[in-house]
């Protein structure tokens, strides 16, 4: 039987450039000529990108851009404080998409859990800290920065120890328990002239980010109201949880995930609540909700008059909704706040007839998309555009939804008189 032929280093691929000559491929056969491949097929670089033409007709949606990440040693270093659900079943395969960012060290409080997810990811063992050794990052020039990823009730502490360290500080929502500790963060990482910002990824999220274009824009006429749904159930003895303890978490479903419906309503419209009424409960005797609610309605107007309407609940089956009404549309979007599955459709007339449209976005992953912005904002000293103080506004507000429920009286706020008050310069985040 004959034998296969192979290349080896006497039978080289060569390009030729002389026109017709093509690809020439020298084998034990002979040379023989292929076609140069066009600039369709090979692309070209434009700065420090690869950069390809279509190659498919218009009617069709072109293909993503190739990534174009720094090389690893540019890229800046953040240090995982934490290694719970979160930064394991998101964060860390997160990093793997990210363009300019890279984990450089852990920080956690089980040794065992620590020393394998440092094999796990190559993380040098001399990068891994417990809580206690937490201060000698300072002296890890690698490490540019922290992702704080621990309850509610800890991020101001290791807000204010990564800040006395020199490190640059991202931080998991919501920012603290209550507004007070957050001014605090805000103060510490002021004083320390490192960065602070808040992990708001529904700012960074594509879907989320096309619908805001929509609102500000008005592609379908004034936002008349919006209602937003967060809810999921929690294990029968979720009382041991660290969510269900008040000084941990600083209350119970409207801070951990009825934020999402208010923190998503302020970002789409860019504007601030001027009144707030809500209703709050919790089912008597379930030890799960001694310290912390089950149950949160809330609604919100704007000075524009945008009504939302938020329900955030411990005790039903997971459901992630939002759906806005303009005046010539409706927007639905299923998962709003899910890690994943988001997707969005307008209905809308269509001539004499009522269409549905499904919107489908190519988008990057939204941890990787945010962990980014926060790295450009280091490398370029850019405002990050989800600070602190944008998550001490979000306390501000969840204080006044707890007044309003516990009155039964609606809260009045002082008029804010500017679009995304509290936010910095918007993210670059690619949507195709």
């Amino acid at each position: 039987m004959p034998k296969t032929p192979t290349l080896d280093r006497r039978h080289l691929l060569k390009w030729s450039t002389a026109g017709a000559a093509g690809l020439l491929v020298a084998g034990r056969a002979g040379a023989e000529t292929y076609p140069a491949p066009s600039e369709v097929d090979i692309g070209h670089v434009e700065g420090d990108t690869v950069v390809f033409d279509p190659w498919r007709a218009p009617a069709d949606t072109p293909s993503p851009p190739p990534p174009a990440p720094l090389p690893p040693e540019e890229r800046v270093g953040f240090a995982l404080v934490g290694l719970g659900r979160l930064s394991l079943e998101q964060l860390l395969p997160a990093f793997s998409h990210c363009t300019k960012a890279k984990v450089v060290a852990l920080v956690s409080g089980t040794p065992e859990k620590l020393k394998t997810v440092a094999r796990q990811y190559g993380i040098d063992p001399a990068a891994c800290y417990s809580y206690e050794e937490f201060d000698r990052i300072k002296d890890n020039a690698a490490i540019k920065a922290v992702y704080i990823v621990l309850p509610n009730g800890m991020h101001r502490e290791y807000t204010e120890r990564a800040a006395a360290a020199g490190k640059h500080v991202l931080c998991e929502k919501p920012m603290s328990v209550n507004s007070a500790e957050a001014r605090k963060m805000v103060e510490a990482c002021e004083k320390a002239s490192v960065k602070l910002m808040i992990a708001y990824r529904i700012q960074y999220e594509g879907y989320n980010l096309r619908l805001a274009e929509f609102v500000r824009g008005q592609r379908f006429g004034r936002l008349v109201g919006m209602s937003s749904t967060n809810v999921q159930t929690v294990a029968e003895d979720g009382e041991k949880q660290w969510r269900h303890k008040k000084a941990m978490s600083g209350g119970g479903a409207l801070p951990d995930i009825g934020l999402y419906c208010l923190n998503t309503a302020r970002f789409l419209t860019g504007e601030e609540p001027v009144e707030i009424s809500a209703s709050l409960f919790s089912p008597p005797g379930d030890p799960r909700f001694a310290e912390v609610e089950e149950t949160v309605s809330f609604t919100l107007r704007f000075p524009s008059n945008v009504m939302v309407n938020c329900l955030t609940s411990y005790g039903a089956r997971d459901d992630k909704h939002q759906r806005l009404n303009f005046a010539t549309a409706v927007a639905d979007m299923p998962n709003a706040y899910s890690y994943e599955g988001q997707s969005l459709v307008i209905t809308s007339r269509e001539g004499n007839a009522t269409q549905k449209a499904e919107l489908r976005l190519q988008v990057p992953n939204q941890f990787a998309a945010e962990i980014d912005h926060m790295a450009t904002c280091i490398l370029e000293d850019r405002r990050p555009r989800t600070p602190g103080e944008e998550g001490v506004q979000d306390h501000v507000l969840m204080e006044a939804i707890y007044q309003a429920a516990e009155t039964g009286q609606p809260v009045r706020l002082a008029e804010i008189d500017k679009i995304d008050a509290f936010r910095g310069p918007p993210a670059m985040v690619k949507l195709d």
